[in-house]
């Protein structure tokens, strides 16, 4: 199986870029070159093509262009709304209470914990069931006079699972609180209206849908309070200074135009495959679970937990294989700790310990299923034996 091409299935890490998306970029890294904060014809262009892509992203969403910031990826869009949201509530109303899920990307939690240990914010975790779901009348029940902002993740990148993000943004509404979602995931796979969804804040990156790594953006409803985390000259609305990526940011418009329009067949495409490999998995391989919420899930993720069963032997075995996959979180890769959502989860921590997730794409094949569907009941009774021994 060496001489086989490896097989990608974690693209809930990344995916490649789409040949459309790259024939969008490439004129703009030679033809039509210039800075977009320039006056000059060069700059003009830059600008015309990063006004443009500003619409497409806005008109996508049902956002106004203006509530439209670019950054560089999905991390720094959480940082902008957490970080940004967070200070000015403080700053406008004495604000020092922070409500996050407890099963959220890093890119929120740890600014969240950053903001409690140097700023002196509270962080408070909303339960989650055993699916990792919030249930909007815990967010109802949570919620405080002093609460500065509510951040729950549409989409779980570790176990698939989707929170009800129109229902909690109800509440959030209700009680003036500004609300986020972090939709890193969830807008390479769902419907995004951010009206029907009640979000004040939501964030995206392009490289989870076929787009470029390194730019990203955040819909910030007109009227939210933020104060900007990076300054420097007046770029999207003095909230994001530097330089404009004009490439990546029009890759980024192009790349969540076709995830819409090409939506419906990646999805029934998507869904065939990850019902085979669950119910593949949960039949032939002993103490197996699925982890995340069996429906409810992004249409393209599957994850597991596998008792007496470490997580790591099994990638490196996986890929000796062929096969590349994930224990989880893409940022977590190598950790030798269980992940912080399984535990919130409720499993024990020796089954978190034997975590594994397969993500499918466009390019995956039902061949590709079956051949990793051969392999990994064997490959998991080697890893058991060895750490029996």
């Amino acid at each position: 199986m060496q001489n086989k091409p490896t097989v990608f299935l974690d693209y809930a890490s990344t995916t490649p870029v789409d040949p459309e998306v790259v024939e969008a970029m490439m004129p703009y890294f030679t033809e039509y070159f210039g800075n977009s904060s320039s006056i000059h014809k060069f700059g003009q262009q830059a600008e015309a093509a990063l006004e443009n892509s500003r619409h497409t992203v806005a008109e996508i969403i049902a956002a106004r262009p203006s509530e439209i910031v670019f950054t560089s990826c999905g991390s720094e869009s959480d940082n902008l709304a957490l970080r940004g949201v967070a200070l000015a509530e403080r700053k406008n109303r004495g604000a020092s209470h922070i409500l996050i899920s407890p099963v959220e990307h890093h890119a929120v939690s740890n600014t969240a914990l950053q903001l409690q240990d140097l700023h002196g914010f509270n962080v408070e975790y909303l339960p989650v069931d055993q699916f990792g779901i919030v249930d909007p009348d815990d967010v109802k029940k949570y919620l405080r006079p002093e609460t500065a902002i509510v951040s729950v993740i549409h989409a779980n990148n570790e176990i698939g699972s989707i929170n009800p993000v129109q229902e909690i943004g109800e509440v959030c509404q209700s009680h003036g609180v500004p609300f986020h979602t972090d939709s890193v995931q969830g807008a390479a796979h769902l419907p995004i209206n951010v009206d029907t969804l009640n979000v004040d804040l939501m964030s995206i990156g392009a490289h989870k849908f076929y787009g470029p790594k390194g730019v990203g953006a955040l819909y910030i409803r007109e009227g939210t309070p933020i104060i900007p985390e990076l300054t420097g000259g007046g770029q999207e609305n003095n909230l994001r200074a530097g330089t404009h990526n004009t490439p990546y940011i029009v890759g980024l418009a192009k790349a969540f135009q076709l995830t819409q329009v090409n939506a419906q067949e990646r999805h029934a495409h998507y869904d065939l495959l990850r019902k085979r490999i669950i119910n593949h998995i949960l039949s032939e391989i002993p103490s197996a679970r699925l982890t995340g919420h069996p429906d409810q899930r992004l249409p393209n993720h599957t994850s597991f937990v596998f008792q007496g069963v470490d997580g790591n032997t099994l990638l490196m075995m996986l890929d000796a294989a062929g096969f590349a996959c994930s224990s989880g979180s893409a940022c977590k890769t190598g950790d030798p700790e269980p992940s912080d959502v399984l535990l919130a989860l409720g499993i024990p921590r020796d089954w978190a310990l034997g975590s594994l997730r397969v993500t499918v794409g466009q390019q995956t094949t039902f061949n590709e299923i079956e051949d990793f569907l051969n392999v990994v009941p064997d490959l998991i009774h080697q890893v058991r034996e060895l750490i029996s021994i």
